[in-house]
């Protein structure tokens, strides 16, 4: 089983906003893999899809995001699915708008969400998937949890779109094949 475990906040407050790439990003790969949200568990909405002979969990952690930490680690430890074997989606602030980032593992590089998983966790060797939404030209709390502006859409939309196809590439191929063809611009790579 793998686990793709995407960071935001609950509630229709944040629905939208930056710092629910994660959420959103799971919304399209859900779409992609025909299951539906819906069920708890373990502070956790989730869905669960089979892709080959691959059992996915996606899960959204119901706890705020400086609490990412204890929902990931919850569910690792129920159905014994090792840190390898976990995607976190997340936004990043030092990236452009709409720019993809896997890694394998490294610093939460100021992230509250990623700072609580590797706290609960005790590794920093989680692989992660990060959305860019650029520097916060204002407060960066505010930015983050200010929903999209409208010229915005189209640009993130794509990249979600993107996200949940690197997403599955991770799943299917391992993290190494994703970074090799998701760590670029579109333009860059020759995608339209």
């Amino acid at each position: 089983m793998k686990i793709i475990f995407g960071l935001g906040n609950p509630g229709l407050r944040y629905a939208a906003t930056r710092h629910n790439c994660g959420f959103l990003t799971l919304d399209q790969l859900a779409d992609k893999l025909g299951c539906r949200f819906g069920k708890k568990e373990l502070d956790n909405e989730i869905a669960l899809a089979h892709d080959g002979g691959e059992r996915i969990l996606l899960a959204k952690p119901q706890s705020y995001m400086n609490l990412s930490g204890f929902p990931l680690t919850r569910l690792c430890a129920y159905y014994k699915v090792s840190y390898d074997d976990i995607l976190v989606i997340l936004d990043d602030l030092s990236l452009q708008p709409g720019q993809l980032r896997l890694r394998r593992g490294g610093s939460d590089g100021g992230h509250n969400g990623m700072k609580s998983i590797i706290a609960q966790s005790g590794t920093d060797r989680i692989n992660r998937l990060k959305i860019g939404i650029g520097a916060a030209p204002y407060d960066t709390a505010l930015y983050v949890t200010t929903p999209f502006e409208r010229e915005e859409m189209p640009r993130f939309a794509a990249a979600f779109a993107r996200a949940a196809d690197a997403a599955l590439c991770w799943a299917r191929q391992g993290i190494e094949a994703a970074m090799n063809l998701y760590n670029r611009m579109p333009e860059e790579s020759g995608e339209k």
